[in-house]
């Protein structure tokens, strides 16, 4: 919904998300390296800009992403072409992926540091293809409706596999690249599609189908970058060695690209070109298959058309307050606590710099409110990111480890897969689609330069490890363990019993059902017949007529019911005050009784007849005086009756 009060909203949400970051930073400044960072009031000012764009982005993903994707999807299974959206699939995949920074920043980097083996353009693109193979996996899954954990558990078979024969310096490469293909403008639109295409074919479930796109589209890159080490490993020559201590310098350009941010309107509309240019593919493909393949115009144009631009301002706010509030702090002190003779600051910066930078995170944020939107509530979108959150900070702190002791990334990697196959047994079906995808959008435009340079920075200045072998993986470990974490939040919430709002619904109609059903048990009365020592019980609703009227006025009434059907009365002495002597009560306060209250206990279908034959005889509704009226009554016991009236 476009209007103020959504953006305000999510104005809110976004800078409550900016804070662990921002504590995080303030503690290890001032704490641990305890200097004051000089440009601290550029930071504080990217920040607030961080935290604008956020919302923004956010604003314009509901308004224009979501809907034209989940319109596409629908549009697609309506005409029933199969191969149309197969195709759309895969050039979401590939052209989105071949144009994404971080892909293009890693591959340069490992071309660079590979001895001129990897060639980073045919790197691009075998990760773009792989990418755009997944999505179309993904969307076969969907129009299928095969369950999802057969093809995740035959993917990490194949990656393990690919992986005992692939070149150690490529393993970590590999499993960091499936974590960086999937960008922030990217995954809203190919989670649109899948929930889009589960919402419009029969038989499908838009939570237990729908989600899963990103998760292919993570593991697939694995596969193929570590098929593609094995053949340059084998067949093509090193033209250049690279010496580890040569490679210092890639850590430090990681921490120091963003340290000095030019805040000038060159450098900004630069900046918003380069969001653009990643973009236009995405809507060059969207506009393609509306208008051409399905000759359709695409509704709410405008909307539309407001919400792309609200992406593309946002994401570039975003970036421009990450480069001047965060990269220009977090990078260089990401570098400088390597040079620290103590591992448990490293971990703890780790874990805490995962978590921050995972909670503002603008691709999860947009995922955990698709979550709990089509899971009905059930899956709460800000306890999502938590879990989420917690599975990057253990990721991040072991993924140091492994670098801090050396080891086998292989095997971490395997023993957290067998965990994820462990859970996927485990954990309620709603959820293990949603894990699998939180393991892909975890790394984005926040994450990936602080993981990067960490990794890049401990494997650089810690003796005997190489920063091509050990350096890349740290990203692999952050996207990993979200995928526990989130199925561990499943099978918590389904102990404690969280319900969806459907849920509580039919929950409340069915107490309603049972508080009828007790309300028509009590109405079983229990009634003594007269002369006699036996009792019946009965279902029957009985009902008490309260007649208040002047004392003198007593026996009149009385006569009046019991001719009516009444067959007995409870007479109490009262005094009432009429509206004149309301006013001025207090001389009145003493004054003796003046009223009676009758009170007649009989069947309800008699209440009608008794109230009609004291208000007429005493002409309540015109001169006369006194106050008749009738409530239902439960429980009734020691009520005597004639058996003639039963």
């Amino acid at each position: 919904m476009l209007s103020i009060s959504s953006f305000l909203q999510l104005l809110k949400e976004s800078f409550r998300d900016l804070l662990p970051i921002i504590l995080v930073i303030m503690f290890f400044q001032l704490a641990i390296i305890q200097t004051v960072p000089e440009n601290w009031l550029s930071t504080t000012i990217g920040l607030a800009i961080v935290g604008v764009g956020l919302a923004v982005f956010l604003l314009g993903l509901e308004v224009g992403i979501f809907p034209v994707g989940e319109g596409l999807a629908s549009d697609f299974a309506k005409k029933g072409s199969t191969k149309w959206i197969v195709i759309f699939a895969f050039m979401i995949g590939f052209g989105t992926t071949v144009a994404e920074p971080a892909l293009i920043v890693i591959a340069q980097k490992a071309a660079g540091i590979s001895a001129g083996r990897i060639d980073a353009t045919t790197l691009r693109m075998v990760v773009a293809f792989s990418v755009g193979f997944a999505i179309v996996l993904g969307v076969w899954r969907i129009i299928k409706g095969h369950p999802i954990h057969y093809y995740i558990i035959t993917g990490y078979i194949m990656v393990v596999s690919a992986t005992m024969f692939a070149p150690k310096e490529i393993v970590g490469l590999a499993y960091d690249l499936g974590g960086v293909t999937t960008s922030t403008v990217t995954v809203p639109l190919v989670a649109a599609l899948g929930i889009g295409l589960a919402s419009n074919i029969k038989g499908r479930n838009p939570v237990l189908d729908g989600f899963g796109l990103i998760a292919f589209a993570s593991l697939t890159p694995m596969i193929f970058v570590q098929f593609y080490g094995i053949f340059v490993y084998e067949y093509v020559d090193a033209v250049a060695t690279v010496a580890v201590a040569d490679l210092a310098p890639v850590a430090q350009e990681l921490s120091t690209t963003a340290v000095e941010f030019d805040f000038n309107i060159l450098e900004i509309l630069k900046g918003l070109g380069g969001v653009i240019v990643d973009v236009v593919p995405i809507l060059a493909v969207i506009l393609f298959f509306q208008y051409v393949i399905l000759k359709k115009p695409i509704d709410n144009l405008k909307h539309v058309i407001i919400g792309f631009g609200l992406v593309i301002l946002g994401l570039d706010a975003f970036i421009v307050g990450l480069e001047m509030g965060l990269f220009s702090v977090g990078e260089t002190m990401a570098y400088e606590l390597t040079r620290y003779d103590n591992n448990i600051i490293i971990y703890s910066f780790g874990f805490l710099i995962g978590f921050s930078t995972t909670m503002a995170e603008p691709s999860l944020t947009a995922i955990a409110r698709k979550a709990k939107e089509i899971s009905d509530g059930k899956i709460n979108d800000f306890v999502l990111r938590l879990f989420v959150a917690l599975g990057v900070a253990i990721g991040i702190s072991l993924g140091a480890y492994r670098i801090v002791v050396g080891g086998e990334i292989v095997y971490y990697i395997m023993a957290g897969y067998m965990f994820v196959i462990a859970l996927t047994f485990m954990a309620p079906k709603y959820i293990i689609p949603i894990a699998y995808d939180s393991g892909g959008v975890t790394t984005s435009t926040v994450t990936v330069p602080l993981v990067a340079a960490l990794g890049l920075g401990l494997a650089t200045n810690i003796p005997g490890r190489d920063p091509l072998i050990d350096g890349f993986g740290l990203i692999a470990f952050a996207s990993l363990f979200p995928m526990i974490t989130v199925m561990l939040y499943g099978i918590i919430t389904e102990k404690i019993g969280v319900k969806g709002e459907h849920e509580k619904e039919q929950l409340h109609i069915d107490g309603l059902r049972h508080a009828l059903e007790d309300v028509h048990n009590m109405n079983l009365s229990t009634i003594n017949i007269q002369g006699t020592d036996k009792r019946h019980s009965y279902d029957m609703p009985f009902s008490a007529v309260h007649v208040i009227v002047p004392i003198e006025k007593e026996e009149q009434a009385i006569l009046a019911a019991r001719n009516a059907g009444a067959r007995g009365v409870t007479i109490t002495k009262a005094r009432g005050m009429g509206l004149e002597k309301i006013d001025n009560f207090f001389n009145r306060l003493h004054e003796g009784e003046s009223d009676s209250n009758l009170m007649f206990i009989t069947q309800s279908k008699q209440v009608d007849a008794i109230i009609k034959a004291v208000v007429d005889e005493l002409d309540l509704t015109g001169k006369g005086q006194g106050i008749a009226y009738s409530h239902q009554i439960s429980h009734l016991k020691g009520l005597t009756l004639k058996l003639t009236d039963l």
